[in-house]
């Protein structure tokens, strides 16, 4: 399917889907086509008043497939004739369910795919061979429509390159870097590489809409009442400069006194906002439809969520290196600047943390989505005690891919404990040991001499 309506030799009409809505038999009119001749008749059936008892055709579609995969009706007329078009996208990592059956077309005839197991092995080697980033955003467009739709000159500034002479050096480029590619009519395809990542406006790539960042900004600490509310329009790359200043503008500040002068700096640290939230970019699941990349901030934290269930353990974010579904994507945004080298966003966010004196981050499965969440400052006092051992917990984490150990002067450090007060360091230690989520690196060592690191490294070649 294509996006453009006038583009009928590359759109695949609908006339059987759903014959129950026929008044007459099918095949002649549904879609207005008719099957054997492939002339347009018409059709009296319009998808957007259509209902399956008493719910929307489109919504009761959606509700039954899974994953939920983008799709949209069109209703044309061609020689004053009805036809319904229905644009289908690509199904992406494994084949869509309707209501838990996957099914495949053999000739004219719909069959189950499990009956059918050669066919089903070819399906999943294209699902493993073609990554979201290669697929079509939009296609069969020219080159200056290539570059209406793309921010190219951001492209260029981001990697720090001159500027190609014309334009088709600068479509060379591009295609080189699989940001579009050229299709066998010489015309140009935007894969969803190029679209997510330097899209002008993503509204002009449908399959792309709604996988813009949202920013929500709450007055208190629920979701009751909303301040404001900023869906993004931009690519990713293209974008990213701007979602991070108005991000910081936004956030709750701190006075704090500096030299004798009064300042007011935000509440967190702006490069664990950044590690964050281009991890949310970077590692969401796009195969999950609807949903996209959202911010919340609230006064006393703010969360990052993306749609998809971690590739890593939540709990060991810090210490194993970041499994990104969408390589490419994970790739160009680092040749852009706009995330950390491999490896250490995570590490970056705890650290700041603790330069900062605030609580550590959290990072959770939250239905089909994966969180972080950033908390306004709060003295030790008023820490719960689940605040406190995930503090230590991530501490020891950070200490350990550091070859460091976590040590009661660590902790005191850590928290800002004056360095009389050993015992409340110690309590806080015994507390996280306690809770299984750190172990000492050698339990015959003297108290004094005591040394912990995270538990799962006592059977990773930590510890004794």
């Amino acid at each position: 399917m294509t996006r453009n309506r006038n583009r009928s030799a590359n759109i695949s009409l609908l006339w059987r889907i759903l014959p129950r809505f026929s008044e007459d038999p099918p095949p002649i009119w549904f879609g207005g086509v008719k099957d054997d001749t492939h002339d347009i008749v018409g059709t009296r059936f319009s998808p957007g008043v259509a209902k399956v008892g008493n719910e929307e055709l489109e919504n009761w579609l959606l509700r039954l497939l899974d994953p939920k995969i983008d799709f949209r009706f069109y209703e044309i007329f061609v020689d004053q004739k009805a036809v319904v078009l229905l644009e289908i996208g690509h199904a992406f990592r494994h084949p869509v369910r309707f209501q838990g059956q996957e099914f495949i077309r053999i000739g004219t005839y719909k069959k189950k795919l499990k009956d059918f197991p050669e066919k089903e092995r070819a399906l999943w080697r294209v699902f493993d061979q073609t990554p979201f980033e290669s697929r079509a955003a939009v296609e069969r467009i020219s080159g200056d429509e290539v570059l209406k739709l793309l921010d190219y000159p951001k492209y260029f500034f981001l990697l720090n390159q001159p500027l190609p002479a014309g334009r088709d050096g600068i479509l060379e480029v591009l295609a080189n870097d699989k940001l579009i590619c050229r299709s066998e009519d010489g015309l140009w395809t935007v894969t969803n590489l190029g679209g997510i990542l330097l899209a002008r406006t993503l509204s002009d790539f449908p399959r792309l809409a709604r996988k813009g960042v949202r920013v929500i900004q709450y007055r208190g600490n629920s979701r009751v009442t909303t301040i404001k509310e900023q869906p993004g329009g931009k690519g990713y790359a293209s974008g990213f400069k701007g979602l991070i200043a108005y991000i910081m503008s936004i956030l709750p500040s701190n006075e704090v006194i500096e030299k004798a002068l009064r300042k007011t700096v935000p509440m967190y640290p702006e490069l664990a906002v950044r590690e964050l939230v281009a991890n949310a970019l970077i590692h969401q699941d796009f195969s999950v439809t609807g949903a996209g990349p959202l911010i919340e901030i609230f006064e006393d934290r703010m969360e990052m969520s993306n749609p998809g269930i971690p590739l890593v353990k939540p709990d060991r974010f810090l210490d194993n290196p970041p499994r990104s579904r969408n390589e490419a994507l994970a790739d160009r945004m680092r040749r852009m600047g706009v995330c950390e080298e491999r490896g250490t966003g995570v590490d970056k966010v705890v650290s700041q943390t603790e330069i900062y004196q605030l609580p550590a981050p959290l990072f959770e499965i939250s239905g089909e989505a994966t969180r972080a969440v950033l908390f306004a400052h709060r003295p030790l006092t008023k820490m719960d005690r689940e605040n406190r051992i995930r503090a230590c917990y991530l501490h020891a984490c950070l200490k350990y891919v550091n070859r460091e150990y976590l040590t009661n002067t660590s902790v005191r450090e850590r928290f800002g404990i004056e360095p009389q007060n050993i015992a409340l360091a110690s309590r806080l230690i015994r507390e996280a040991v306690e809770a299984g989520a750190i172990a000492p690196d050698d339990p015959s060592a003297a108290p004094k001499l005591m040394k912990y690191i995270p538990r799962w490294a006592t059977n990773a070649g930590g510890g004794t």
